[in-house]
């Protein structure tokens, strides 16, 4: 079998998965990375590069999942009086949660593309496309504001390409006759196949609507905050690259991995209790090993299902917390044991360490203990959660579900403002329940 380079240490069920996914097309190579841990047919943090195919599965449900981050030239003390204010704004002008459409109907010259139109499944879904262009999704999907070494503030976004990507991905599974699930070979296909073709259009496509979401709520909330951009990281991290490895072109498949070419940065962000950081590829023997990839941002050492209940003491897998004083984190505990990975790869240069002010996530355990926006929070979160346990093939059903739930909002909220009292102890209520749910990662 072509060699496997592993970075850091994983469980026997993540390391099998990674093998089998290495047994399938024209693979020339495979890393993985330190952050990886199971996922769909092919763990997070796999990276397999291929000679003549692409994997569907490896580039996954959420194609062209990636983070973007600008620096403004605001310092953190400016805005420091207002942090509670931004948030609520941000949750005002920036729509959170699974099948969530955007208020307001974003144009955009990626709707005249002719990649609409090469490919069967994305013309289907154009429209659905144009209402959620904007949105930021559930998960571990967020929008936080960050205070560098230098004390100015960066905006930070993780998400992708939303319904666009998961029905494109799911309709080419069903169509190359491939299976949903962990323990599934890989659904790959030729690069020459017509289907295979159809696929990187609508692949491309999706990437770039993907970054044209991030670009979107960046802007959104920059407007709240104020300020001018004075720097940009953006990049995927579940993506099919055509690349050039040594003497051959190759296609590269990373999902939940950061591309690292020497020169290039990257939005990574920490775990839970850790500061996000900047990247920087360098050239090295290792770097070429990893297939210039390096983590993408969880900062995992294990899935969301195996984090939940684990002790923030376990030596084995945890670093220090941090120290110094910052504002309360509004993160439940599904990457508590997910300190810094990074050092694992080695061969990555940290440009800037940012951290974090605030967040406002997309519908996981996460409050923010101003009482409007903790019952708004909570509310949001319970009409994530039944749509997370489902299967692949109950999405729409799920969504359906979550759409009626986040419909009875405005009927609550009023409800909720004769009561101060009872809102406080529902919201209690539901994050001692729900903080137990089981949950997994779907990158």
């Amino acid at each position: 079998m072509t060699e496997l380079k592993i970075f850091g240490e994983h469980d026997a069920h993540t390391k099998e998965q990674m093998a089998r996914c290495m047994q399938y097309g024209s693979v020339a190579g495979g890393v993985l990375c330190a952050d990886g841990h199971l996922g769909y047919a092919q763990p997070v943090g796999g990276v397999i590069a291929y000679q003549e195919h692409v994997s569907v599965s490896g580039v996954g449900f959420d194609i062209g999942c990636g983070n973007m981050a600008v620096k403004l030239d605001v310092k953190k003390a400016a805005i420091a009086d207002r942090i509670g204010p931004i948030l609520s704004d941000i949750a005002a002008n920036v729509s959170f949660g699974l099948g969530r459409t955007n208020a307001e109907k974003v144009e955009h010259a990626l709707f005249d593309s002719p990649l609409w139109r090469e490919n069967e499944i994305s013309g289907k879904l154009k429209q659905m496309a144009r209402d959620q262009l904007g949105t930021v999704g559930s998960g571990n999907h967020y929008v936080d504001l960050f205070e560098d070494e230098d004390g100015f503030v960066w905006i930070g976004v993780h998400f992708g390409s939303r319904g666009l990507g998961h029905k494109t991905a799911t309709a080419f599974i069903k169509l190359a006759g491939g299976k949903d699930g962990i323990d599934v070979a890989p659904t790959i296909l030729h690069q020459d196949s017509d289907l295979g073709r159809q696929y990187l259009a609508a692949m491309t496509l999706a990437g770039e609507y993907a970054y044209a979401g991030r670009e979107w709520v960046i802007e959104r909330v920059r407007r709240v905050t104020g300020g001018e951009v004075l720097d940009s990281v953006h990049n995927h991290h579940n993506y099919a690259w055509r690349e050039r490895h040594g003497e051959r072109d190759l296609w590269v498949v990373r999902k939940g991995a950061t591309p690292a070419f020497p020169g290039q940065r990257g939005f990574v962000g920490g775990s839970m209790g850790d500061d996000a950081v900047i990247l920087r590829g360098v050239e090295s023997e290792t770097s070429a090993e990893s297939l210039y990839s390096t983590v993408h941002g969880a900062g995992r050492v294990m899935s969301r299902t195996a984090a939940r209940g684990r002790s923030v003491k376990d030596p084995t897998t945890l670093s220090p917390p941090a120290r110094r004083a910052r504002a309360p984190r509004r993160h439940g505990r599904d990457r508590a044991p997910a300190a810094s990975v990074r050092r694992r790869h080695g061969g990555r240069r940290r440009v800037r360490s940012v951290q974090g002010l605030i967040i406002q996530p997309g519908g996981a355990a996460r409050f923010t203990w101003d009482r409007n926006a903790s019952v708004f929070a909570t509310w949001s979160w319970l009409c994530a959660r039944p749509s997370q346990r489902c299967s692949i093939s109950d999405q729409n059903r799920c969504i359906s579900g979550s759409r009626a739930c986040a419909a009875l909002w405005p009927a609550w909220a009023a409800f909720s403002r004769h009561s101060e009292t009872l809102g406080g102890r529902f919201c209690s209520m539901v994050r001692a329940r729900f903080a137990r749910a089981p949950n997994f990662s779907a990158a």
